[in-house]
């Protein structure tokens, strides 16, 4: 069953509900998510349907973040959305289970003291094992502090 698909029923569920906030979110994600599939003549992948869900989430923290001191209600909104969005994307990976894997990379390297030359090396392995599971930002945190 694809995320559409899935979407589309928690939405069903939240009308018969008459729960309008969370009704109005999945709509927003739903709409998000076909606009994705009409772009691309296909249907979506699986790491595509997440990727979209996390750019919505993404910019909807940027919205957050943005939006003047006084306007609670646009804070409320995002936050309410983005607790709903996040049903549907897997779970983060955690900065241990990162590092973890930063050191069995390192560890396959051959890399025991990495230096600023070998980042791209490191993080050319890396990242297709953590594309999608981790923050790409926390991922070069982690690895920066890392090097010697």
């Amino acid at each position: 069953m694809s995320k559409i698909d899935t979407v589309r029923a928690a939405m069903m569920q939240a009308m018969k509900e008459k729960n309008k906030p969370r009704k109005d979110a999945l709509s927003s994600l739903l709409a998000a998510l076909k606009a994705k599939a009409i772009d691309k003549r296909a249907d979506l992948t699986e790491e595509e349907e997440n990727a979209v869900v996390r750019r919505e989430i993404k910019q909807l923290r940027e919205t957050m973040e943005s939006a003047p001191e006084g306007r609670s209600d646009i804070r409320e909104e995002c936050q309410t959305r983005i607790a709903v969005y996040e049903e549907f994307v897997p779970r983060q990976m955690s900065e241990e289970e990162v590092a973890a894997v930063i050191d069995t990379v390192l560890q396959e390297l051959g890399l025991a003291a990495p230096t600023a030359k070998d980042k791209g090396l490191i993080m050319k392995n890396l990242m297709p094992r953590v594309k999608g599971k981790a923050d790409g930002g926390m991922v070069n945190r982690l690895v920066a502090a890392r090097l010697s």
